[in-house]
């Protein structure tokens, strides 16, 4: 996946996905940077990701059979602590899902990239000079700030899932740039997958899981306050690169310390970050 990305970032120049609040139509287009004459590709799809009547933080979620979770029906019991499960729509959702009777958790189905790993996918949503944080308003990290993240769904790619997360948290209609960093936690069995994006508009509002959505100047973002490793990572990696002058493409490994607490985000080895 990293070698793909990185063939993406370098060789083949921009790829850029856009969509309109008002509009079914998504497009991909590739621009080459080998030639100024070499011919754009743009893949045009339907989702039906929205409708003209979505309101900032309504769950996006599209209708099109393409996009269809599997049947959660036939999840019977609880992952976690074993009890029985009813089949209900959760507050703030459009999609049927698993909900433990027990312990109240719910069994969200995604796409598994190897066995027992969960991809999380976001934007780093850039505005002149300025990022996009939401502020938690669910466990964990309640109260924290984060970038719009979530985990994607069967059947969309990545550059779908972050988007659709970034209008779901923070009511955002955004334009994703560019692949930025792949960060995988083996302790906890997530790949994160963070896009540059950038807003298409001001027209953004917190969502059912975010408490505020603010834009931070680089010299405000709250590293004190940031609900994970993930985020300190790649704001951390993003900071660096503007300073360089060149923003790249990150892989690395996050290793949380021995002993240390998982409400510590500060307590972890980048390992093996490469990058072009």
């Amino acid at each position: 996946m990293l070698k793909a990305v990185q063939i993406l970032c370098c060789s083949s120049g921009l790829t850029r996905l856009t969509k309109t609040r008002n509009s079914s139509t998504v497009k991909l287009s590739t621009f080459s940077s080998s030639s100024s004459s070499s011919p754009r590709k743009t893949l045009c799809f339907n989702p039906t990701r929205m409708s003209s009547s979505s309101l900032p933080g309504s769950d996006p979620v599209p209708k099109s059979p393409t996009f269809v979770s599997g049947d959660v029906r036939k999840i019977k019991f609880c992952q976690w602590c074993g009890g029985p499960t009813k089949h209900e729509i959760p507050d703030g959702e459009e999609k049927l899902r698993a909900i433990c009777t027990r312990c109240g958790k719910i069994a969200y189905q995604n796409p598994k990239m190897v066995k027992k790993v969960l991809q999380v996918v976001g934007c780093l949503v850039e505005h002149e000079g300025k990022v996009l944080l939401c502020k938690r308003n669910i466990q964990p990290s309640h109260g924290l700030w984060t970038l719009p993240a979530g985990y994607l769904e069967v059947g969309e790619s990545a550059a779908e899932g972050a988007m659709r997360e970034t209008w779901e948290e923070a009511g955002a209609s955004v334009e994703v740039v560019s692949p930025f960093a792949q960060l995988d936690i083996p302790l906890i069995g997530q790949t994160y997958v963070i896009f540059l994006a950038k807003l298409k508009n001001l027209d953004f509002a917190p969502g059912p899981e975010s408490l505020e959505c603010c834009l931070f100047a680089l010299d405000e973002i709250p590293f004190d306050s940031l609900a994970f490793s993930s985020i300190y990572v790649t704001l951390n990696l993003y900071l660096e690169d503007l300073r360089k002058g060149e923003v790249k493409f990150h892989y690395g490994t996050i290793n949380k310390r021995p002993g240390s607490s998982p409400s510590d985000i500060q307590a972890f080895s980048l390992d093996y970050h490469l990058q072009p």
